[in-house]
């Protein structure tokens, strides 16, 4: 009598004891390992992890590259509204080599020089009681001005289209991770007959995970594509403001 009350007494807790055992278990799953098991899961990492990659670094090149051109070009209007003659603007260009603004002074004082009737430098100021030169028209200059802007902003832009791409279809690549984790997971429960976390965890740790990865590759470079873009306005802004500043100037001493 007494050893079956004994019984009675330790089976729960022997019970219990075996239920925590098993959950324990159950919660030790290794997530990574689960994915990396997966080869749908490895491949769709791979692709995201590339994106990812490709997309940080075009970030840091064109965040240096912006940064120069902006600090250049401070210099460069610096020194071309000082100076008194666009030789001596001309003068500095070479020392400013990342400056957009420097490649439309360059375009268009190659132009006006070229317009000249009479064989005298460009100046915005020439001496006085020196012969004034006079150029042709003022439209080729802007045409030419057009012509370097469009060139500039090329080259900022070059490499930007790629985080837009990036932002858009890694959030589906990793949606594409998500339903195949999904499907692994009701695979794997009609394959065994039981929904424990052991048969079920797979799946889902191969879904969310690729959704993370996804997200992890798409929202920073949404962020750093318009804050890029927005630069690259201001970048033109800054541009169409050099280009009227120079043409004023241009028709006041050369018409």
């Amino acid at each position: 009598m007494s050893g079956l009350f004994f019984l009675a007494l330790t089976a729960p807790g022997a019970a219990g004891a075996s239920d925590a055992a098993v959950v324990a278990s159950e919660a030790s799953i290794d997530f990574v390992s689960l994915v990396l098991g997966s080869v749908a899961g490895v491949v769709v990492l791979s692709i995201l992890l590339l994106f990812s990659a490709a997309a940080w670094a075009i970030i840091a090149m064109k965040s240096r590259q912006f940064s120069r051109a902006e600090r250049q070009n401070t210099q460069f209007l610096e020194i071309f509204r000082r100076s008194s003659k666009f030789s001596e603007v001309q003068a500095v260009c070479a020392s400013l080599p990342n400056a957009p603004l420097v490649g439309l002074f360059q375009a268009a004082y190659a132009e006006l020089n070229a317009q000249l009737r009479s064989g005298h430098a460009a100046d915005a100021r020439p001496q006085a009681g020196a012969a004034r030169p006079t150029m042709k028209s003022l439209d080729g200059i802007d045409r030419s001005l057009l012509r370097a802007t469009s060139a500039e902003l090329a080259k900022l832009e070059h490499r930007v289209p790629f985080l837009a791409t990036t932002a858009s279809i890694t959030p589906y690549i990793g949606l594409f991770g998500t339903v195949w984790g999904i499907m692994a997971a009701f695979m794997n429960i009609a394959g065994s007959g039981s929904t424990s976390l052991s048969v079920v965890a797979p799946g889902i740790a191969e879904a969310l995970i690729a959704t993370a990865a996804g997200l992890f590759a798409a929202i920073p470079a949404v962020y750093f594509y318009n804050s890029l873009t927005n630069r690259v306005k201001h970048f033109a802004q800054g541009m169409d403001d050099f280009s009227l500043e120079f043409l004023n100037l241009a028709e006041r001493n050369f018409s």
